[in-house]
């Protein structure tokens, strides 16, 4: 039977009361907890923000500045590029406000007027450069006197990069081009201009997810005050808490900045991915790293392309995945479309461009090999390891233009020795598979390129490998064995015994004075050292000569004259002078003479400059002055000069150095071939490795290039590196800083004198066909050239060898054996050079053996030969 128990209606309704007031004073003491923490973590988070807003948001490294540029009259310069250069540098046209502390301008149509301000690194002496004509035409200094030469501002090259090396280049949100803010916000926050740091759909989103098991803080839908909240003052650690204190310090940075502030925040520490070992943070630095060039001037499907990385940097590197980084560049201009921010047809425009990133930018524009060896001389030189954080201007030699060259060149040239690598690779693939044996992956060869100023030792370009984003090892530092490049050194310790008038002996026992036309033999020896160690080079592909004056043993790069020579002078003499040069792994050994011995690219630079620079030894170096940022000095850098040879024999070594590039069988003779034609000195250099170095009178420039693992490239000097060093002068010689190259001049106590090209006696009007030889004073030949004394006998008594034979010339008094005049039926030496040393060469000739009409008339030719340390060029 059911029992039904009736519940009077009043205390049904007094429980419902009871439950809502406990329900309301749950709620209310949980909205009073909410808001205590909250204000708490306000109040504790905002002391947080604050502390950190005391000190820079960024850390103030260490700017790389350029060489100053210099202006000269006769330079072929306009006015237009006089003020975009001082822009760059942060000057203002006089009137405009802010004025800049750096300087200010006025141009007219025909002048420039440069005011440096107090924080320029010149003093503040105001000059106007004249223009007319496309040239400069005067500069004249605040008190009218006419000015030689006047240096504009430098430009900054780099910023060091921090301790986790990131490197950025900050930017204001006015620096920013037009369609930068619109790209980022169309696809990371579409509201950020309107709301109040809070995007509140998308935090409900987030936070749901956060709520569910093992998915914690996976949906993203952070605005960009919540990201810029993360970047500078949260870890990256993925948290419930974290995601709190995100919209707690996301909200204080709303209440402090304006939204153009805090983008330019964002705008300054957004990662966009990594080249090489660095970080590239910030649009500023991105700009330069993928396309060369300065914010400002990103086109839209440049911007749409770096606000699309931002999602995820590395999956989406233009250089590693340019496909994905495609579609979602496009996606950015789609979302563009939708917030207005651009129409339909330019998205379409937009994006029918391709990936248009310049692989090379990064190498170029900010030169890391140079920034890197230019940031270890100053740990070295300051020791103070906070040096990098206090905000120190760097002033360096580097010139951007030659580096822009340099790198062009380098890029230019191993696009042939790449041919021939791959073209032998593919041989030797087949001729395994033949032999069943797996071929090793192909590896292509490394590079290395410094130019300097030969008198103040200022590197001005440096490369230091193929691709600074694949490789950061700099080839510029790294020891190889030298090659031919050191033989100068051989023939400048001769010169320095025939300035002391001291005698060299020959095997055969002539004894006399060193000078270019010196006998030396040039056939297979065997040279014994140290106690009975022996030693057999060999010439380039076992070719040999025969006996050939001094001259020609360098400018064809031959071996076994050079290591005889070497053998004269005295193994010992020879080495003390390299080390002097700054090549200091040498040994006195005869391998020693072939380039045996290791050194850097860079090392070989300075070694250069005794040559280059009358004797005189310039240490390489990069740095010019350090300074605060308000412009105080902390320090001035000078050249470190060491005399280390005569002038005399350095001057005598370089005029032999010039028949390198000005002979036609010269081993460098195809630079002129490819239109250098500036006056140079040069020699070439091939052992595991290719090598050539070479200078003008301004400028000086070293080229490698060899293999990681060490083993021979196989490449001849003049096939592999000489290209590049080729294509490199040839441009550099273009710009007007360089373009002012003159003739070597001779030191007192030195003659130069014509020589017949036959007999290499002085020439006279009977011998029209004559070469520029160079000798120390009282060295030089005192016969004529006659060539009436020549072979007179008719056809039939020189095919039979009958008729009196022609009577060689004695050599000049006290000088070591000359060459002889050539007899009938051998080929004449070719030691020189046309008579115009400027006129472009022809292209060396293939081998050729003399034919019977050359035998029998008494022409023949000796025929170019590539060197070889076993081989060495």
């Amino acid at each position: 039977m059911a029992v039904i128990i009736k519940v009077p209606r009043i205390a049904v309704k007094a429980t419902w009361r009871k439950i809502l007031i406990v329900v309301a004073m749950v709620c209310g003491i949980g909205l009073l907890v909410a808001g205590g923490v909250f204000y708490w973590s306000w109040a504790k988070y905002g002391q947080i923000v604050s502390s950190r807003l005391k000190e820079p948001l960024f850390v103030h490294t260490a700017q790389i500045y350029a060489a100053p540029p210099e202006v000269r009259p006769g330079q072929t310069l306009s006015a237009q590029w006089v003020v975009q250069e001082l822009q760059q540098a942060g000057y203002t046209a006089q009137g405009q406000t802010p004025v800049s502390a750096m300087g200010t301008y006025a141009a007219e149509p025909d002048t420039v007027t440069v005011s440096p301000g107090p924080d320029s690194y010149h003093d503040q002496e105001r000059a106007t450069i004249g223009f007319a004509n496309g040239m400069v035409s005067q500069i004249v200094g605040a008190n009218g006197e006419q000015l030689a030469s006047y240096e504009l501002e430098p430009l900054l090259v780099t910023g060091l990069s921090d301790q986790s090396r990131a490197k950025r280049r900050l930017v204001t949100y006015d620096d920013l081009p037009k369609y930068m803010a619109p790209a980022v916000t169309s696809i990371e926050d579409r509201r950020f201009f309107q709301h109040g740091a809070l995007d509140y759909d998308g935090v409900l989103r987030s936070v749901v997810h956060d709520m569910m098991p093992g998915r914690h803080s996976l949906e993203g839908a952070s605005t960009i005050d919540m990201q810029v909240a993360k970047m500078f003052f949260l870890t990256p650690q993925r948290t419930f808490k974290r995601k709190f204190l995100q919209v707690i310090i996301a909200l204080q940075l709303e209440h402090r900045f304006s939204k153009q502030q805090i983008f330019q925040m964002y705008a300054n520490e957004a990662p966009l991915g990594e080249v090489g070992s660095y970080a590239i943070d910030g649009f500023g630095e991105a700009a330069q790293a993928y396309f060369g060039k300065d914010v400002g001037q990103l086109d839209l499907p440049e911007c749409a392309l770096l606000a699309g990385m931002i999602q995820s940097p590395s999956w989406l590197n233009p250089f590693r995945h340019a496909d994905r980084a495609m579609v979602r560049r496009n996606v950015v201009l789609d979302a563009m479309v939708e917030t207005g921010a651009i129409t339909k047809k330019q998205a379409e425009q937009a994006k029918a461009k391709p990936i248009d990133v310049v692989p090379g930018a990064f190498d170029s524009g900010e030169a890391p090999w140079f920034t890197e060896m230019a940031r270890n001389e100053l740990r070295q030189r300051l020791n103070d390891p906070d040096y990098n954080e206090r905000g120190l201007r760097i002033y360096t030699s580097l010139d951007p233009q030659l580096q822009q060259v340099a790198q062009n060149a380098v890029s230019e040239g191993l696009k042939q020795t790449d041919e021939v690598v791959r073209a032998r690779y593919k041989r030797r693939v087949r001729l395994d598979e033949r032999r069943g044996i797996k071929t090793p992956p192909l590896v292509y060869p490394q590079v290395a390129l410094v130019a300097l100023n030969p008198h103040t030792g200022q590197v001005l370009a440096l490369v230091g490998g193929r691709n600074y984003a694949t490789s950061q090892l700099d080839h510029a530092i790294a020891h190889r064995p030298t090659g031919s490049i050191f033989k100068p050194f051989v023939y400048a310790a001769a010169f320095n015994s025939s300035v002391a008038g001291t005698p060299l002996t020959n095997p055969s026992g002539v004894s006399g004075i060193f000078t270019p036309l010196t006998v030396l033999h040039d056939e297979p020896t065997t040279f014994t050292f140290d106690n009975g160690q022996t030693y057999s080079p060999h010439d380039f592909e076992n070719e040999y000569f025969g006996d050939v004056p001094a001259v020609e043993a360098l400018y064809r790069s031959l071996n076994n004259a050079t290591v005889e020579l070497a053998e004269m002078v005295g193994y010992d003499n020879v080495a003390n002078l390299a080390r002097a040069a700054g090549i200091t792994s040498v040994q006195p050994t005869p391998a020693m003479a072939i380039g045996s011995y290791d050194a850097t690219p860079l090392e070989m630079a300075g070694a250069y400059t005794v040559f280059a620079n009358g004797g005189v030894k310039i240490d390489p170096r990069m740095l010019v002055s350090v300074r605060v940022p308000n412009g105080n000095v902390i320090a001035n850098y000078t050249p470190n000069a060491t005399p280390v040879l005569d002038p005399r024999a350095a001057f005598l070594t370089l005029s032999l150095m010039e028949q390198v590039l000005n002979n036609p069988h010269g081993t460098g003779a195809g630079m002129r071939g490819m239109g250098f034609t500036a006056p140079a000195a040069a020699k070439t250099g091939t052992s595991h490795d290719a090598w050539f170095a070479g200078f003008t009178s301004n400028l000086l420039c070293v080229v490698w290039v060899g293999n990681d693992d060490y083993s021979q490239l196989n490449i001849e000097g003049d096939r592999a590196a000489g290209p590049i060093w080729g294509d490199f002068m040839k441009a550099a010689v273009q710009l007007p800083q360089y373009s002012d190259t003159e003739q070597f001049v001779s030191p007192p106590g030195v003659v130069q004198m014509q020589l017949d090209d036959r007999t290499n006696l002085l020439a006279d009007a009977s011998c029209p066909d004559d070469w520029t030889a160079t000798f120390l004073g009282g060295t030089q030949p005192t016969d004529t050239c006659d060539h009436s004394m020549g072979d007179q006998r008719n056809i039939f008594q020189r095919i039979f060898g009958l008729g009196k034979q022609p009577v060689n010339p004695p050599p000049p008094p006290n000088v070591a054996q000359q060459p002889k005049p050539v007899p009938p039926g051998a080929a004449p030496a070719q030691p020189a050079q046309t008579q115009n040393q400027n006129a472009p060469q022809a292209p060396e000739q293939k081998k050729k053996k003399p034919g019977f009409w050359a035998r029998l008339f008494g022409r023949g030719n000796k025929h170019n030969s590539q060197d070889q340390q076993n081989p060495q060029q």
